[in-house]
């Protein structure tokens, strides 16, 4: 009697999961919510992209689901990436919203990552970032080269996000005189600790955040930007130095080939590994019409935010391409930011 209920019991949960599984995206999300975790505090320039995204992407989805935007702060977004890998349901429910640099965490730190993030189920980004080193007006650094000399304190959320290991980076390769204050929640939290004399600088700041929520720091000289890190220039940089031109050997433009890739999926959404590949597509084709979306792009206007997507399957084929980098060379770079 017991094995004839037990396999009664598994007949109906394979038959239930058949039925789930042959469900259309529009089927299965009609009347459903869809949780967008935010791996920021609120404030801050992930947050505010986030929640631009949650409220037009819900009507591109079949089925037209709400869209709900939840913050999960913690270790520079390494918090919410390890849950989304390992917790998150795998239906197509839950997306994330991860810093930049989640992606080739686990190549670099052999500890605190716990996810392949080539398994990750690859949304899209909103923007295709360049990121500052910046110094408040009374630190007395006026330009990349005084931190020769000058020793500049900047705020960091945490050793797992580029507040920290850009930081890393312009100190290990370039002699940098950069101190790192870590623990903030947040970037808001770090501008804030700016002001209040706490930090002098911030480093890996986005500048499409400085231009939507503090450009008028840049106009009333509160901050001196002095660096760019990114891959390639910014238009609206042409005078602030790009990190990749102070490369004098091989081995310095392949560590910061590897680490500033991710600079090119500036705002990435990301789901857990195994949604189902229909509604991967759809979720997917949904973001990219959402960047689209004449009402998102005037928020974006408003808010002066960036609008340079990158799409999904984009993104997932640069991870895989990292993660084929040279061992050698990964060694390298993973020293440098620690």
């Amino acid at each position: 009697m017991f094995a004839m209920r037990f396999a009664t019991l598994a007949t109906l949960a394979a038959l239930s999961l058949s039925l789930a599984s042959a469900q259309t995206p529009a089927e299965f999300y009609a009347g459903k919510s869809l949780d967008l975790h935010i791996g920021y505090s609120v404030g801050g320039g992930y947050d505010l992209y986030a929640r631009m995204l949650a409220r037009h992407i819900g009507k591109y989805i079949p089925g037209n689901p709400t869209v709900v935007p939840k913050n999960m702060a913690g270790a520079g977004s390494l918090r919410l990436a390890n849950w989304l890998y390992n917790v998150a349901p795998r239906d197509g429910t839950v997306l994330g919203a991860i810093s930049r640099g989640a992606a080739f965490d686990p190549l670099l730190d052999d500890k605190a990552p716990q996810f392949d993030a080539t398994k990750f189920t690859w949304i899209g980004s909103a923007n295709n970032e360049v990121s500052v080193c910046a110094a408040w007006h009374t630190s007395g650094i006026t330009r990349f080269e005084d931190l020769a000399t000058k020793e500049l304190t900047i705020g960091s959320t945490g050793a797992g996000d580029d507040t920290y290991q850009f930081a890393r980076v312009l100190s290990g390769l370039f002699g940098a005189k950069i101190r790192i204050v870590t623990g903030y929640p947040g970037g808001a939290d770090v501008l804030l600790a700016m002001e209040r004399g706490e930090v002098q600088g911030r480093c890996g700041w986005s500048w499409s955040s400085v231009k939507a929520n503090h450009l008028h720091w840049v106009r009333d000289k509160k901050i001196v930007i002095l660096m760019q890190l990114a891959l390639s220039r910014h238009p609206d940089l042409a005078d602030v130095p790009l990190v990749t031109d102070l490369a004098t050997t091989d081995e310095q433009r392949q560590a910061l080939k590897l680490i500033f890739a991710r600079q090119v999926m500036g705002r990435p959404y990301v789901g857990p590994p195994g949604i189902p590949q229909d509604r991967t597509a759809a979720l997917r084709k949904a973001f990219m019409e959402t960047m689209n979306d004449k009402e998102l792009l005037a928020d974006a206007e408003k808010a002066t935010f960036e609008i340079t997507p990158v799409a999904g399957d984009e993104l997932e084929r640069l991870v895989s391409d990292i993660y084929r980098t040279p061992p050698e060379v990964v060694k390298k770079a993973a020293q440098l930011i620690k």
